[in-house]
């Protein structure tokens, strides 16, 4: 990943887009093994008391090695594990935030988040707030924020984005990744797949929105989701090479969003259904989905009705939804993957869907397609 982070600043000294753009300054090291370099890298910069932060899970998959590995390099570290709620989820709210914080011993160095997207989410909060830096140890490549800087969080029962501060390292460790559950490697897939829709509804928030647009950031995601397309067997088969092209997948596009400070170009109308789903499903207690379980799904609910948008406005600036492969091109790649593919298979009901259609173009201040659809066009959201 390195010589991919250094063309992307390079190519951010130069870019046109007339934005601000961010140096990416992180170690990013993916491969078999690279668990044992957390150490070194401890060594190297210093950090003497770390406190790896996990779930139940996640410590048993990497966080005990780790503890292990770093004790037996004279770093003893304490930890946290993240207790889940009633419904047996650890989320990214004020309970688990608390916890965490609550378990800091004094003059703990650095943090160390183990896990998928909410364990990271929880630390990248509390980093930003006491200023101790943060390093990621993904356990599973199911999400495209281990890099970001955006905090997710749960606040009052709605789903808002705190900027937070991105981790200063991150070590992928593929002999883990490829032991994750075959749902989390579909959740990631599923992911990188709602950038065919995210993309196209960045192009989109330019022409209709005036919102800012930066071809670069464009090209890097769109040089992720392409890698992802072109491997989507290996990425089925849950072959080592697979996941080590989706995990670099998921992270360059977790790059692409750090460099300019938003996520536009990984996040348009499919991820605030997602959200809107998420919201209800914590509003009534129900035990949470994946986020690219639902992010897969809501690509390919979505896309008839961009297509349909296409070919009633020729001519104008929606015919970039032509582009984005048909609904059952993509629930094809899903299912191969091990991933849900309809909004039944994650139990969500037909009148959630139609709420989350309706609401969710409000859920973030972006001009979408589904926005376009749901002012001018709300009946073809209640008769699909």
């Amino acid at each position: 990943m390195k010589s991919k982070i250094d063309r992307m600043n390079g190519g951010s000294s130069v870019c046109q887009c007339g934005h601000p753009h961010h140096t990416v300054e992180m170690e990013c090291v993916i491969g078999r093994g690279v668990l044992v370099q957390v150490s070194t890298y401890l060594n190297e910069n210093n950090y003497s008391k770390p406190h790896i932060i996990a779930d139940d899970h996640t410590f048993k998959a990497a966080g005990e090695r780790l503890k292990e590995q770093l004790e037996g390099h004279d770093i003893p570290c304490s930890v946290t594990r993240l207790k889940p709620n009633a419904a047996g989820d650890v989320l990214a709210d004020g309970d688990s935030i608390l916890q965490l914080l609550s378990e800091l011993i004094p003059d703990v160095q650095l943090l160390i988040a183990v896990g998928s997207g909410t364990i990271h989410d929880i630390v990248r909060f509390v980093s930003y707030k006491t200023g101790i830096p943060f390093i990621s140890v993904p356990t599973a490549a199911s999400v495209d924020g281990f890099t970001s800087a955006g905090a997710p969080l749960i606040i009052h029962q709605f789903k808002q984005t705190i900027q937070a501060v991105p981790p200063k390292a991150i070590f992928a460790d593929t002999e883990i990744l490829v032991k994750a559950p075959k749902a989390l490697t579909a959740a990631g897939f599923g992911d990188m797949l709602g950038k065919f829709t995210s993309l196209a509804d960045w192009i989109i928030s330019r022409e209709m929105g005036q919102e800012p647009f930066c071809p670069l950031a464009y090209e890097w995601t769109k040089e992720a989701l392409d890698a992802c397309v072109e491997y989507a067997e290996e990425i089925a088969s849950g072959s080592e090479k697979g996941i080590q092209i989706l995990m670099e997948s998921l992270i360059l596009s977790g790059l692409s969003m750090l460099m300019i400070d938003h996520s536009r170009p990984a996040s348009g109308g499919e991820h605030h259904i997602s959200h809107m789903w998420e919201m209800d499903f914590i509003l009534n207690g129900r035990k949470q989905l994946l986020h690219g379980a639902k992010v897969g799904v809501a690509t390919i609910l979505l896309t008839p009705l961009y297509h349909r948008l296409a070919s009633e406005k020729p001519g104008s600036a929606f015919e970039v939804y032509a582009s984005i492969p048909e609904a059952e091109q993509i629930a094809s790649w899903m299912r191969a993957a091990g991933g849900p593919t309809t909004p039944e298979e994650l139990g969500i009901s037909e009148e959630l869907v139609t709420d989350a259609l309706l609401r969710a173009p409000d859920i973030r201040q972006r001009y979408t397609g589904l926005k376009y659809i749901r002012d001018h066009m709300p009946i073809w959201l209640k008769k699909r």
